[in-house]
Formats: C-alpha cells, structure tokens, sequence
C-alpha cells in the first residue's frame, strides 16, 4: 500500500458492524436478540465468550437499533476493567440507573464492558442496583469468563455464548476491508493472520492493519514480524532438527528465532505448543512432547533461566526421537 494521509486510528471501530443482521457466525445468538427488539423490551443480558467473537458489537447494534437515534441519550457504556471499583458502581452506575429513559423505550440501558475483571464487592453492589432499578434501567454485561461473575447476577440475566468465528466468516471480512482501504492482502498473508488470531475478529483485523502500514502488500512476513510470532516453518525446523538429534542445530535455531523476531523464551515455548500437533510422528510421543512443553512453559514463568530451559527442551526432544529411530 502507497503512503496515506489518513489511516484509520483503529479499523475495527471504523468497520464495525451497525446492525444485528450484518453480524456473522452467531445466528442463533442474533435470533434471539431481534425477538427482544420486536417487543421493545429486554431482560438484563449476559454476553460470554472468547475475545473478538462480537460481544460489544452485539451489544451496540442492539441498543442502535432498540433506540433508534436517540440510542446516545439512552445507553451508558463503562469499560469495568478500568472502572470496576465498588464506588463506581455506587455512585455513577446508580446515578444512571434512577434516571429515566427518553423516547418509546420504557427504560435505558447500561453496557458493562470486561465486567468478569469488576471485584467482587462491587458485583455485589451490582447485584442490589440491578434488582432495585429493574423498572428504569437493563443491563448488559459483557464477559470473557462466566465463572468469574458471581451466580446472583448470573440468576437475574438471560445469558448468550458466543462461539469462536470460522476461518470463511474471518476471511471474507478482511478481504473486504482490504478492498476497501486499497490494501494488497496475499493468500499467504491472510494465512498467516488467522494463524496468529484464529477467530478472534478484532486482533485480525488489527493485524492487518498494523501489516498494512509497513507500506507494501500484506504479506506472510510482514504479518509474523507485526505479530511477534516466528514463522511455523521455522519453528517446525527447529522441531525436527531436534527430535533427529540434532540439539546444537536446533539450538542455534532458537537463537535465530529469538533475535530475529524479538522473541522470548515463553513465546517460543507456546509457539512450539502449537506446531507440535503439525508433526508428522505417533500420537504417543506427541503428547509426551507436550507434558515436556508444559513444564518448561511453567519454568519459564516462574522465573528459570530461558536459556538453560530451552536447551533442556531440545535435549529433551533428542531424547525422545531414538524411538521414531
């Protein structure tokens, strides 16, 4: 892509979707919700799922088309992973709930963004403010763990899960932005996008965004260098060269990933925790490869010395590859 005046600050808000029927791969969930928009009205809503599958996007569509123009003087949206605290929710959250909703909708509504990161005094208050205010005000949480939301408000919500997005559904999506923005996405750049994100929308499309201000098409490469990730080639190299038995081989290409890439031991390690399913050996030794994957990630984390543990690893992989001898 040639140089621009004017890129976008975040493509994912600018491509977001303004109505329900234009969200993808959650038909059910989208089903539902037009029910409660015919009848202009809705209970107090719970949103689960794994980060980028249209959580937020489901619920700005809804309040859209629920309110129509006057959805701003109607809707209050706090991130609760930045305002989580108890007196938030006692004070302005209760503040907005009291009050009354302009137009044909009886009541106005709250959005708790990231609400599974709110502690546990303030899910209480919440609690209380949802059972008080439930004439005046519905709320509709969001959240990437339902078991961090305390059973109470999980009782008084009607709850939605959200599935991981397909690789068609992502695809066509960032072809059409592509398009849209005059940016040259390759097969093998949008290969390497749903390899870093998978179904997580958002991180795809700010991938390719991130890919696409480096100047020139949007490429495998560029996608990894953006991303931080080594290419799954390499990564699958350095497996083999040590499963032959080969650990200085491979150990130097460790030492050319982490430099060339920027990477560190941790991410290496969870890289490896995905090629190692790509493998062309027994199921067996795969899953003794992975319990040696597990203990050097949790090495790592807790604070060894990466250079000591990823050597180990690769011994480890040498010793294990006599049996495909």
């Amino acid at each position: 892509m040639a140089a621009r005046e004017e890129i976008p600050a975040l493509w994912v808000e600018k491509y977001r979707p303004r109505r329900l029927d234009d969200i993808v791969n959650q038909r059910e969930v989208v089903e539902r919700l037009k029910r409660f928009i015919e009848d202009k009205n809705i209970p107090h809503l719970l949103f689960v799922g794994p980060p980028g599958t249209g959580k937020t996007t489901a619920a700005l569509c809804l309040v859209y088309e629920l309110y129509g123009e006057v959805w701003r003087q109607n809707v209050l949206e706090l991130n609760a992973s930045d305002e989580r605290g108890i007196q938030t929710i006692r004070e302005r959250v209760k503040d907005y709930a009291r009050t009354v909703a302009l137009g044909d909708v009886p009541f106005k509504t709250i959005i708790l963004d990231e609400c599974d990161a709110m502690t546990s005094e303030a899910q209480w208050s919440l609690r209380r403010i949802m059972e008080m205010f439930w004439r005046t005000t519905r709320f509709i949480l969001i959240a990437n763990y339902g078991s961090r939301i305390i059973e109470p408000i999980q009782s008084r919500c009607a709850i939605f899960r959200f599935s991981m997005l397909s690789k068609e559904d992502v695809a066509e999506r960032l072809k059409y932005i592509a398009s849209q923005e005059g940016v040259t996405l390759t097969p093998e750049g949008l290969e390497a996008i749903w390899y870093v994100a998978g179904g997580d929308m958002r991180r795809a499309i700010n991938l390719m965004q991130a890919a696409a201000a480096y100047g020139g098409p949007v490429d495998d490469v560029t996608v990894y260098k953006v991303a931080g990730r080594a290419r799954p080639a390499e990564v699958h190299e350095m497996l083999k060269l040590a499963l032959k038995g080969d650990v200085i081989g491979a150990r130097q290409k460790v030492y050319e990933l982490m430099i060339n890439y920027g990477l560190s031991g941790s991410d290496i390690v969870r890289q490896i925790h995905t090629e190692v399913f790509r493998l062309d050996i027994p199921e067996p030794l795969k899953v003794e490869i992975e319990d040696i994957v597990a203990e050097t990630d949790y090495r790592l984390v807790e604070g060894a010395n990466e250079d000591i543990q990823l050597t180990a690893f690769l011994a480890q992989l040498a010793r294990l590859g006599k049996k495909l001898a």
